[in-house]
This record gives C-alpha cells, sequence and structure tokens, in this order.
C-alpha cells in the first residue's frame, strides 16, 4: 500500500510569530522634560529676535543722530563751543573781580582833616575754594597827635566793611606828628566788581 502524502506547498501556520509589543506608557517627567525643553526653545528664540530688534533700533537711532549732527554746520558748532568757554571764563573773571574804589571812597568818608595817608597797598587772598576775594590792606600815615589817632580809630570801628583796622608803631616825628601804621581787612562782597555793577544800576 503506498504511503499517502499531502503536497501542499501552501503552509498552515504563519511562517513568522507575530509578536505584540506591550504599549509603554509616558510617565510624567517624560511630559514636564518636554514641556521644559520647549519653553526653553521657545525662550531662547525670543530672546533672540528681541536682541535683533534692540540692533536695529539702535541702528536706526544712530543713523538718525548722524543725520541731525550733519544738519547743523560743523564749522557754527566749533564757533557756539568756542564763544560758551569764553562766556564761562568771562563770568568766572568778573565773579573773582576786585574794585578797590569802594575803599578809597570810604577812607574819604570817615578820615579826619586832621590825617594824612603817606602808604597805601593791599594784598588780594590766595584762597582759590573762596567764592569771594578776600583783600587785606596796609596803610602808612601821619596824625596831628594822639588824640586825632584814636578818634579816628574810632571812625574806622564805625565802618562795617572795614574789618578789625589795627593802628601799630606809633611814633613821633621831628615835626611832632604822629606817624603810624594801619592795617585791616575788607567785607569781601564790598570790593566785589559783580556787586558793584549790580548796585549802582
Amino acid at each position: 500500500m503506498e504511503p499517502n502524502f499531502q503536497t501542499s506547498f501552501i503552509p498552515k501556520k504563519p511562517m513568522v510569530e507575530e509578536r505584540v509589543t506591550p504599549v509603554r506608557s509616558i510617565s510624567i517627567f517624560t511630559v514636564i522634560s518636554f514641556i521644559l525643553l520647549l519653553a526653553v526653545l521657545l525662550g531662547t528664540g525670543g530672546l533672540f529676535l528681541y536682541r535683533e530688534s534692540i540692533k536695529k533700533s539702535i541702528l536706526e537711532k544712530e543713523n538718525s543722530l548722524n543725520l541731525a549732527k550733519n544738519s547743523f554746520e560743523p564749522s557754527k558748532l566749533t564757533e557756539l563751543q568756542l564763544l560758551d568757554k569764553r562766556l564761562k571764563a568771562s563770568t568766572e573773571i568778573l565773579d573773582k573781580h576786585v574794585a578797590v574804589t569802594p575803599v578809597f571812597q570810604a577812607l574819604s568818608e570817615i578820615t579826619m582833616k586832621t590825617v594824612r595817608y603817606t602808604k597805601f597797598d593791599y594784598t588780594l587772598g590766595t584762597d582759590k575754594d573762596a567764592k569771594n576775594t578776600s583783600v587785606t590792606i596796609k596803610m602808612s600815615g601821619t596824625a596831628v597827635g594822639y588824640r586825632s589817632v584814636a578818634l579816628q580809630s574810632d571812625l574806622f570801628a564805625l565802618n562795617k566793611n572795614l574789618i578789625d583796622p589795627v593802628f601799630s608803631n606809633l611814633t613821633l616825628d621831628d615835626k611832632g606828628n604822629v606817624l603810624f601804621d594801619l592795617e585791616f581787612t575788607v567785607d569781601p562782597s564790598f570790593v566785589n566788581y559783580k556787586k558793584i555793577l549790580a548796585t549802582e544800576s
């Protein structure tokens, strides 16, 4: 008896087994990491765009400023700057300028007829920080007797602009007149030229 063979080449079972992959669940850390990555990327992009916008704005303003500068005449600007420096220098000189003429006027008003001055010298203060320049006056003179010197000293004391008058070196000459030296300081506002001009006008 002959064996019974089936000669069909179509397999009854599949050749490759199908594998079922299990579905993985996404963890919360993965979601948070993804959100953070997305936020960092968006922030970086935003900062880059903002920086480019600022650069463009600065460039536009520089161009606008250069156009404005060029619209003025450079020679006129130089001339105006020079004029400004001169005006500032002249104002500073005027503020510190000293006029001694008020001292002469005060001396002519308070000097007695029995007193005569033979020497007049003044020195200006060297304090650069002081707003007003101080003035020290040294004088020499002759008077008819000691009484005239005493009365003259009283008259000096009455004038508030002539500060601390000191009569010294009192000696008699061969004619009996009293020789003296006198030193005092002057109130700076009294000899300030700018204030004198303001008072006169």
